[in-house]
């Protein structure tokens, strides 16, 4: 698998994910700068987390307007898989890639620290390593993470198995209580209609190994090398 990691000014996880990358595929992904309108050939899209553009304006606007997402919003029109991280989540969300919005956390605060994710569908490139139900724990790093959708969009995502991931209790009770950062329906990730394109606000690049506390993030990357090579 040949994956592209873009690379935003103010960007802070590009080498985590692209560490976690070269880790599962032992081959070094490619470097994209937010300049570029072209890029070589790639199976895979990382846009990765940080605070692109200092968070100027809405996180993510800017990014979202930058010569390489025009290239990365006409390969994902064409099938070419997008991960999108935190940060990255946002961009795409505003290059209307994914559906809804991701606006302040409801408690006005930065959160940093682990949370636990239920894997709510398995039937992705992204998700295929886990099982439906499985809960994850994934640390997350955000001041933006309140995800948000109209009525109409919500009930859309949710009857087509759009969400990919929901905050939960460490059992996988999902009622609020492990909800970081107070987000719609406990929503943590989301897929578009296709399941091409994924973004989630926790951090599955910084849960590969264990003496960093964990390794639930890496059946992601290494689920997207079984689908992709």
């Amino acid at each position: 698998m040949k994956a592209a990691v873009l690379v935003f000014p103010g960007s802070n996880r590009e080498v985590d994910v692209a560490q976690a990358i070269e880790l599962v595929t032992a081959r070094k992904p490619v470097m994209v700068w937010h300049g570029d309108g072209d890029f070589e050939k790639t199976d895979l899209i990382v846009v990765p987390g940080g605070f692109s553009y200092g968070d100027y304006l809405r996180c993510g606007a800017m990014a979202a307007q930058s010569p390489v997402m025009a290239e990365v919003k006409r390969r994902a029109t064409q099938g070419v898989p997008v991960l999108a991280i935190c940060n990255g989540f946002q961009i795409v969300t505003e290059a209307g890639l994914l559906p809804g919005t991701l606006m302040r956390n409801a408690h006005l605060k930065f959160v940093c620290r682990d949370v636990h994710l239920k894997v709510e569908s398995s039937q992705s490139l992204f998700t295929n390593r886990y099982q439906q139900g499985q809960v994850l724990r994934i640390p997350v790093a955000h001041a933006e993470g309140n995800y948000f959708a109209d009525a109409d969009t919500l009930k859309r995502i949710e009857d087509r198995g759009q969400v990919a991931f929901r905050y939960c209790a460490p059992d996988g009770t999902v009622d609020g209580t492990g909800n970081p950062n107070g987000s719609l329906a406990n929503i943590a990730g989301v897929f578009n209609e296709s399941k091409t394109v994924m973004g989630l606000m926790p951090h599955p690049e910084n849960a590969i190994e264990s003496m960093f506390g964990g390794c639930d993030g890496k059946p992601l990357f290494e689920g997207l090398v079984e689908a992709l090579s």
